[in-house]
């Protein structure tokens, strides 16, 4: 078992490339198949034998706290750490300095994964690494932090956000670390500062013990809401499938939450939340909690916020609806997001 029994979890972002989804959630309560991705992000570090995870909150931080409780029924003490104004990913877990004595990992709640973080764990130890980076592959790593390494593991380079002629590799900087409590001596008190834009670079020019080694399982970044609606089909596909109800045909990939009532659907490569109501054709698309879906109605590419109601013969093309959106029957809508509560 992990001798590694403290984590911290960074759940502050406001989520702003996901509204109108994050206008009525944070971020980490996005559900991946009818579960918050923040869950799977604590059941990993459970089954890594963390028992005790900080929560670095801000935005809509009361939402996160009602949605996990104290931790119990994943096997942790979940203890949430409040921040007055945002102060990086670094400067939030310098906050929580005084109550880190050991080895610890910092983990992400804006991404999916349940990988393997024992891996990472014992890699860091054997290393005698004063701070180890998890590492994933994109196809298309220009949004994140591309890292070059060692035979050894050791980090040679490190560029964040590349433009597309400096891109030197497809490995990233996956935003899961283990780190050992001397390193936040390194982050100054009171300032807003970044493990990536900040730390590493500082670690990285003064030869510093920082290593890498790849995550071992799954990890999305859920930047936008196309990441969303992906995360979703792909968790899918690694769990059995879910049966179709009955009064929907069901071809490609789909997922079916619990309670799901149709008549005459016609449901493609899309993940259907609980206590939905389909009566038209899905395709592509991500369906949240108690959405209804009208005779005759097409929605295509488009990802649907809790409670909304598609009226018949409407038809939406790579739309984004937030919760408890209203379109009336016979609306025409393409590459539209659509505020929560509205009605159109």
């Amino acid at each position: 078992m992990s001798r590694v029994k403290q984590a911290v979890i960074l759940a502050g972002g406001e989520g702003t490339r996901l509204r109108p989804l994050t206008t009525t959630r944070p971020k980490p309560l996005l559900p991946v198949l009818g579960v918050p991705c923040i869950e799977y992000v604590i059941r990993s570090l459970a089954e890594a034998g963390v028992e005790h995870i900080f929560l670095a909150c801000g935005y809509r931080s009361a939402d996160i706290q009602l949605a996990l409780g104290n931790g119990e029924r994943f096997g942790v003490e979940i203890e949430m750490a409040f921040e007055k104004e945002p102060m990086g990913t670094a400067g939030a877990v310098k906050l929580l300095e005084p109550r880190l004595n050991d080895t610890f990992i910092v983990g992400s709640g804006d991404t999916l994964t349940d990988a393997d973080l024992g891996h990472l764990i014992d890699f860091h130890i054997r290393k005698g690494a004063e701070a180890t980076m998890g590492l994933t592959e994109v196809e298309r790593p220009e949004q994140f932090g591309i890292v070059g390494v060692s035979p050894d593991g050791r980090i040679e380079r490190f560029k964040e956000k590349p433009r597309t002629e400096e891109v030197f590799s497809r490995v990233i900087n996956a935003g899961t670390y283990v780190l050992e409590p001397e390193v936040l001596r390194m982050i100054p008190p009171a300032t807003k500062y970044d493990f990536s834009k900040n730390l590493y670079m500082d670690m990285l020019a003064k030869g510093r013990g920082l290593y890498a080694a790849p995550l071992k399982g799954y990890w999305k970044d859920i930047g936008c809401p196309s990441d969303l609606y992906q995360a979703n089909m792909d968790m899918a596909s690694r769990r059995p499938s879910t049966q179709a109800p009955s009064g929907a045909t069901a071809t490609g990939g789909c997922y079916f939450g619990p309670e799901v009532t149709a008549r005459g659907a016609a449901v493609r490569d899309s993940a259907v939340g609980r206590a939905c109501v389909l009566e038209g054709t899905i395709e592509g698309c991500l369906l949240l909690d108690r959405v209804e879906v009208g005779r005759g109605a097409t929605l295509q590419g488009c990802v649907v916020g809790e409670g909304c109601r598609v009226g018949a013969g409407a038809s939406l093309r790579d739309c984004v609806l937030g919760d408890n959106v209203i379109v009336s029957p016979g609306t025409a809508l393409a590459g539209t997001n659509v505020e929560a509560g509205s009605s159109i």
